[in-house]
């Protein structure tokens, strides 16, 4: 159900982690960001990454965190459990190749329970404590038994094809259930959110990885956090911005594609899933963590600081020119970087369908490292260019104030 052994590990990354487990964020982003990470460390490093764990906490700390996280997740999973108890299991039919997965599911959960039995009295009544506190701090969360019904028959829906293709969501093996628990507890907890289709993709990303229901469950929580806005009926904010940074940075392809034929950009998946598909799986779990590590985004956003701060040093006017869009992240030039890529099949879709088909003939098929250097060059060259207009925008102003100057002394 968890991993506290976790907790305390160590990474091995150089120049990382401090003698008492804290890490230094910063590195740990730049780390990410130009080296990747091992699979063998990838699960303690998402952890961090995605907020389960605080940089700053040491590995005490930690231990202490992962026994709260363990208890108020079983307190909110059983909460939901009593309130809607049909819910409980999934309904099968008797041929229903998930069946050997109920099985083993229902082992899994007896193991754990028997876990818990076996702990040490000490333990036990330090997790009765946590649990009380649990108890409290969830007693006046209600749930909406309609909304809460219709997102569990989406979840049944979904959770049973997510990623057949990985042995650790093979036949038996019981991890679909276990996405399946973590997402409508999610969906209960987050009535604002609820489940939308998709969350299914992003969510196993995370289980596949941490191996952990509890870790799972809080760490994709974190990532909702920030991208929840983008399940919700208001739409994809981030498709938006991507037809924002393609008009800058090929108007003519942007003018194509929002041609009343083809208005709606149909390569927001991309975004949503985080470029799940494109890639293959290896390289799309990767990409997922560069661009979840903020990197490039953070130094812009050092950079519009320090801007900031040198015009009031200088009493210039806060409303003066801004350089560079910072909502402009890293994964918009990545979904830029393949469209631009594949400029001349696009410019040739005259439709959705034939959208569709180019962007499904995609997927599995780029190569990473090359859309990550033209990704790259994108990004600087805009930055440059944005510079440039910013600078040359910072002088037609000075000169216009001289050039009023003047005409007051002629006059």
């Amino acid at each position: 159900v968890s991993s506290p052994v976790l907790s305390g590990a160590r990474l091995t990354l150089p120049g990382i982690m401090d003698a008492e487990g804290r890490v230094d964020e910063s590195r740990l982003r730049l780390h990410i960001f130009k080296n990747g990470v091992s699979p063998s460390e990838r699960g303690l490093v998402w952890r961090f990454l995605f907020g389960m764990y605080p940089c700053s906490s040491t590995a005490l700390e930690r231990s202490l965190l992962q026994e709260q996280l363990v208890v108020r997740y079983r307190v909110m999973k059983r909460k939901w459990q009593q309130f809607l108890p049909s819910a409980v299991r999934m309904h099968l039919n008797g041929t229903d190749e998930l069946v050997a997965a109920v099985r083993y599911f229902d082992q899994r959960q007896a193991q754990a329970q028997q876990q818990t039995q076996d702990q040490s009295e000490e333990v036990r009544d330090r997790l009765a404590f946590l649990e009380l506190q649990a108890q409290i701090l969830f007693e006046r969360v209600t749930f909406d038994q309609e909304e809460l019904r219709e997102a569990v028959r989406i979840i049944d829906k979904d959770a049973p094809r997510t990623n057949r293709d990985l042995n650790y969501y093979g036949e038996g093996s019981g991890n679909l259930l276990v996405l399946r628990d973590i997402l409508i507890t999610y969906a209960a907890f987050h009535p604002e959110v609820s489940y939308a289709q998709g969350m299914n993709d992003l969510c196993s990303r995370f289980l596949e990885v941490l191996d952990s229901e509890v870790d799972t469950f809080w760490s994709f929580s974190c990532y909702m956090e920030k991208f929840s806005k983008d399940f919700r009926a208001d739409g994809l904010h981030r498709k938006i911005l991507e037809a924002a940074l393609l008009k800058e940075l090929d108007p003519q392809l942007y003018a194509h594609l929002v041609t009343d034929s083809m208005e709606s950009f149909t390569f927001c998946h991309w975004l949503l899933l985080g470029f799940q598909r494109e890639f293959e799986h290896s390289d799309a779990l990767r990409l997922f963590e560069i661009l979840s590590c903020d990197h490039l985004e953070l130094i812009s956003q050092q950079v519009d600081r320090a801007r900031y701060q040198e015009r009031l040093a200088r009493k210039h006017s806060t409303s003066a020119l801004q350089a560079v869009n910072t909502d402009f992240t890293f994964e918009l030039f990545i979904c830029a970087a393949i469209l631009l890529e594949n400029r001349e099949s696009l410019l040739r879709c005259q439709d959705d369908v034939q959208l569709i088909q180019f962007t499904s003939s995609l997927q599995g098929k780029l190569d990473l490292n090359s859309t990550l250097k033209k990704a790259e060059h994108h990004f600087y060259n805009y930055c440059k260019r944005c510079a440039w207009d910013y600078m040359t925008g910072r002088c037609r102003a000075h000169k216009s104030k001289e050039e009023d100057f003047l005409y007051q002394l002629r006059s």
